[in-house]
């Protein structure tokens, strides 16, 4: 999948809610996948998107891969290494 399609959901402040109606959205729009893309501390909140877009809203939808990495941030005097993760879903 390219960067900057409009299947991404990247995860940030937001409440949970939000973000689950913004992936039900894609999924209506015919997406067929839906990429959840978060970095450091909103990590356990793009879990969180995922289990409930999936067990609540969207019953024919699937995890379909989860992929794990570590960035690097530019900051103020060097550089910052942060966790991330994406987590595709897709229909089954």
């Amino acid at each position: 999948m390219e960067e900057g399609k409009d299947n991404f959901v990247f995860i940030g402040k937001k409440p949970v809610m939000s973000y689950v109606m913004a992936v039900a959205t894609q999924f209506n729009r015919s997406e067929s996948e839906v990429v959840i893309k978060a970095r450091g501390r909103s990590i356990s909140t793009a879990v969180d998107v995922a289990e409930i877009s999936r067990q609540r809203f969207l019953k024919d939808v699937e995890v379909k891969n989860i992929q794990i990495s570590t960035e690097e941030v530019p900051r103020e005097g060097g550089s910052l290494r942060v966790s991330s993760i994406e987590i595709t879903l897709g229909k089954i």
